[in-house]
């Protein structure tokens, strides 16, 4: 059974676990990006769809794929996006000058009120240390006839392939290895996701539970992806560039070895993802 899930459950203090180094980003961006939020991302603004000439905020918009991605698809209104870490900002500037890039909180949005006609925060609010303010924060900025669209991942062990390098973490890591991996997930419903947003002051909530196929070229890239290019990189820091490697391919023999073998068709590493989707009113 899910359990009730409080604003402040699996929040980590300080934003300690995303404060990236300069090259983790890059490869964030290089790899998982294509592989994993830009799906998600593609999903929520088909959900929300932006009118041309509406004010978008993508709150903690990591290397801006959000924002991005509408302004690719020709949007033409303001576009900006905020973000807690500095790193992943430069590499968001890189990637478009269009697109406004500003380093702030989620839970003190250094914007005034009623300035957005819609605010997106895509797999970010299982990471706020205060839940509840950050929702209030971006009723805050709304118009009140603004939308918000959010995603957050659902339990962990409905995503087969995080399941288990959770999993093989623990078994080669220890037990306070899969902390931050664990950390990105919920362990609570779509209701208690659904009441959050209500709370916060959001008059018309609708949740759904969606899921998406994500692949990787394999479970070794899979792993290799996670503990490089993410804060869990941190585990192998004491490790040279040969025992990094042996312990990337032993954990990932054993992902691989936790696998439904259809997962693993032809090499690869193919598996369900899911999310909770928000999309919601004001009034």
């Amino acid at each position: 059974m899910l359990s009730p899930c409080h604003f402040q459950e699996g929040a980590m203090a300080a934003h300690e676990h995303w404060q990236m180094d300069a090259s983790a980003p890059e490869l964030y961006e290089r790899y998982l990006v294509p592989a994993i939020t830009s799906v998600w991302a593609e999903d929520l603004l088909d959900r929300l769809g932006p009118a041309k000439g509406e004010s978008v905020l993508d709150v903690a918009c990591g290397t801006g794929v959000v924002a991005r991605r509408l302004a690719e698809r020709g949007h033409a209104g303001r576009l900006v996006g905020v973000d807690l870490n500095g790193a992943m900002l430069a590499i968001a500037q890189g990637k478009s000058n269009d697109i406004k890039w500003i380093e702030g909180s989620a839970l003190d949005l250094p914007f005034a009120s009623r300035s957005f006609d819609v605010v997106l925060c895509q797999l970010g609010v299982q990471f706020f240390p205060d839940r509840p303010q950050a929702l209030r924060e971006m009723a805050r900025v709304l118009l009140p006839s603004g939308r918000l669209g959010l995603s957050v991942y659902s339990a962990i062990e409905h995503t087969p392939a995080a399941h288990a390098f959770v999993q093989a973490l623990d078994n080669f890591l220890g037990a306070e290895s899969s902390r931050t991996k664990r950390a990105e997930h919920l362990s609570c419903g779509a209701d208690a996701v659904g009441n959050w947003v209500r709370q916060a002051g959001f008059g018309r909530v609708r949740v759904e539970t969606v899921t998406k196929q994500i692949g990787f070229p394999s479970a070794l890239d899979y792993v290799r992806f996670q503990l490089t290019a993410t804060p869990m990189a941190a585990l192998l820091k004491e490790e040279d560039d040969a025992g990094r490697e042996r312990v990337i391919k032993a954990i990932s023999d054993d992902v691989a070895a936790r696998m439904d073998p259809s997962m693993l068709a032809n090499g690869r590493l193919t598996f369900p993802q899911e999310s909770f989707v928000v999309v919601a009113s004001l009034r």
